[in-house]
């Protein structure tokens, strides 16, 4: 779905109603839900069916506002569900009781995660409409699906029955989170872990297309990708060669880099198109297509065709947002999600 940000909030609201539109909550009549149960779009039909709508309204204002939220809200997403499963536990801050340390002090978090602020109003915006009814983990997925969605990219129906966590994992978000130089066994070994496979792995890496990455992410691919003072040669050299211009060799850690500088803004293939010209600007993405035969045909398979790409990408979505969730009793709902209710 293309959209133009030229009208306002108006034009963006109505964007995330016809988001809501193509997802509804579910047909008229669908019998409650057993609790404990399974994830299902339907989730919240009887209990809060404005829930998708009030969701994609504030998506879409944060979007408008700034186009880099999109990748921000889909970041949080992922780096959510790979600790603990997806139960909201990489949105709580330090508690003051020193029963966990906070995840947004990872190192995959600290200084680049971002999307707090928007999940924090969307669920004001819920509390108000429907207290104590939808969780914070539910709202981080379906955020994850309309910022794809408001990029161009496919959508797809969001289980929903989530609940939050007590807790948190700071060693989990340190280990378990794919790292930018990462080698290619050791990304797969952690999707593995998470249940998912390597069509999930290439397909998943495709939300590179859009958002921007550190100098500190990738500085060593410019300057001694191997310790020994030359530049990654699977790196292209006049792209590194104007990626050294504003990355330098110390300093400016935090001087951000499109992932994918040709559509920076659009969710779609040219990620892969990047890779297969050398210019994958990340290790782990370029290792994609030169440390695994099976990888890098669906590196090109997913170059090749944009929608065999949105397919598998929307349905790993939906798988990794089935990881471990919390359902029936376990867990919580927040108030805050931030804080979880009662210590």
């Amino acid at each position: 779905m293309a959209l133009h940000w030229s009208g306002g909030l108006a034009v963006a609201v109505a964007a995330a109603l016809a988001v809501s539109t193509l997802f509804p909550a579910g047909a008229a009549g669908h019998p409650p839900l057993p609790v404990p149960g399974p994830l299902i779009p339907q989730f919240y039909e009887h209990t809060c069916p404005q829930m998708l709508e009030v969701v994609g309204a504030i998506v879409a204002k944060e979007h408008a506002k700034d186009p880099r939220m999109a990748a921000s809200l889909l970041r949080l997403h992922f780096h959510d569900c790979f600790v603990q499963g997806c139960d909201a536990s990489v949105l709580l801050d330090a508690d003051g009781s020193g029963r966990f340390t906070t995840e947004k002090r990872s190192n995959p978090n600290r200084d680049s995660l971002r999307g707090y602020e928007v999940i924090d109003e969307i669920k004001a915006a819920l509390e108000h409409a429907c207290p104590h009814t939808v969780s914070c983990a539910d709202i981080a997925a379906v955020a994850a699906r309309d910022s794809t969605v408001l990029t161009g990219g496919p959508g797809w129906e969001v289980p929903l029955g989530r609940r939050d966590s007590l807790t948190a994992s700071l060693s989990g978000s340190n280990n378990l989170i794919p790292a930018p130089n990462d080698t290619l066994p050791t990304i797969t070994a952690k999707f593995r872990n998470q249940g998912l496979d390597v069509v999930d792995l290439v397909a998943l890496s495709g939300a590179h297309t859009i958002g921007d990455s550190r100098c500190v992410s990738f500085r060593q691919r410019l300057y001694s990708q191997n310790n020994d003072g030359r530049p990654d040669p699977t790196l292209n050299p006049a792209y590194a060669a104007k990626l050294r211009g504003r990355c330098p060799r110390s300093g400016g850690d935090q001087i951000l880099f499109a992932l994918d500088p040709a559509t920076q803004f659009r969710f779609d293939n040219q990620y892969y198109k990047n890779i297969l010209a050398m210019n994958g600007l990340l290790n782990s993405d370029e290792v994609l297509l030169t440390q695994s035969h099976e990888t890098m045909e669906l590196v090109k398979s997913y170059a090749a065709s944009n929608e065999l790409f949105f397919d598998h990408f929307a349905k790993s979505m939906v798988k990794m947002g089935n990881i471990s969730p919390l359902t029936g009793q376990n867990g919580e709902i927040r108030k805050n999600c931030r804080r979880v209710n009662h210590f």
